[in-house]
């Protein structure tokens, strides 16, 4: 929140809100923002060869069933985000939702991660995080066959709700 003659208004779009007059890293003062529902959607991808795909779909990666897993990091990191990202608020979370697709044509497994909750900052950072720690995840469980997958086009592709509204970037 910036401050003029000592009264609160709120951050413009090319306001700093992490920094301070002198350049500071400070968390950003959401105290005065109403509570609203928010919800962040983001996706991401692992680019592979067709037999690491091949053997995730199948079942066949010696150390488990790689959606799974993945579904439950993804959803883990959702939850630890604020311990993760500096100056991130902790927030309550509805929902996380995260889902992963063999994309054959592609060689990829997409990641789409959905995070909402009712609160006064939105859930981008979660959705994101999301996104990551699942595509981490699968590099983990399959770098034994496949050291050069490639994780990669990590994005938020909607937000709704807060103070900047509804958003959709694709």
């Amino acid at each position: 929140m910036v401050e003029t003659s000592g009264q609160p208004i709120a951050p413009t779009a090319t306001t700093l809100t992490h920094l301070d007059e002198q350049g500071r890293a400070k968390m950003v003062d959401v105290g005065w923002k109403p509570v609203t529902d928010r919800e962040a959607v983001a996706r991401g991808s692992v680019q592979m060869q067709p037999e690491t795909l091949r053997l995730i779909v199948e079942g066949q990666v010696k150390k488990g069933d790689v959606f799974t897993i993945a579904q439950l990091a993804g959803i883990m990191g959702a939850k630890k985000t604020s311990e993760l990202i500096p100056l991130c608020h902790p927030l309550p979370l509805n929902k996380v939702d995260v889902e992963l697709d063999a994309d054959e044509a592609t060689n990829s497994v997409n990641i789409t991660a959905t995070a909402s909750t009712s609160g006064k900052t939105g859930v981008e950072m979660e959705a994101l995080t999301a996104v990551s720690v699942a595509a981490l995840t699968i590099y983990d469980m399959c770098k034994a066959v496949d050291r050069g997958m490639q994780i990669g086009a990590i994005r938020l592709a909607s937000k709704r709700g807060g103070q900047s509204g509804d958003i959709t970037l694709e």
